[in-house]
């Protein structure tokens, strides 16, 4: 069937995850068929085995290796990431995922000095700048962004663990 075609051709040359309302328009139905049409594609690729599936990630949908298969694949895989991040870029990324909007000023009071962390991070495209704060001298609101949402699986800011007081409290500096 040409829709499931167009849906995979769609979810491999975008290059980045497309949301149903994209796919809906590529595919001139609606959004209920394009779900139906999305839902068909990624059954098919189970059941024939080829080697990919379909991942609702970042507010949309990609085409991805399977992880079981990913070690078979070792030799022809890119380069090896970037080093992990440091236990201080983790904390302050943790930060601004959970509380996010956040000012600088307002991580340095829960953990201490940011300024090498939040480069590190917004130079790995993980944090940006996502407004200014109403506060004297309009200060700089961070988010998290779309590749942060990749990088990490998950679909949304929701799909985040929650976190009890107890266990925010240990990013805090002591």
């Amino acid at each position: 069937m040409i829709e499931r075609e167009v849906v995979g051709a769609a979810l491999l040359a975008a290059g980045r995850p497309v949301t149903l309302s994209e796919l809906a328009e590529v595919l001139g139905v609606p959004s209920e068929a394009a779900r139906r049409v999305l839902d068909e594609y990624a059954s098919m690729l189970r059941e024939a085995a080829l080697g990919f599936e379909v991942e609702e990630v970042a507010g949309g949908y990609r085409l991805i290796v399977p992880p079981a298969l990913t070690s078979h694949l070792r030799p022809l895989l890119a380069p090896p990431p970037l080093p992990g991040l440091s236990g201080a870029a983790l904390e302050v990324l943790a930060i601004v995922a959970y509380k996010q909007p956040v000012t600088r000023a307002e991580i340095e009071a829960m953990r201490g000095a940011p300024a090498g962390a939040l480069v590190t991070l917004q130079e790995r495209e993980l944090v940006k700048v996502v407004g200014r704060g109403d506060a004297v001298g309009r200060p700089l609101l961070y988010g998290t962004t779309q590749k942060f949402l990749l990088e990490f699986g998950l679909r949304g800011l929701e799909d985040l663990p929650p976190l009890t007081d107890g266990e925010f409290a240990g990013l805090l500096r002591g």
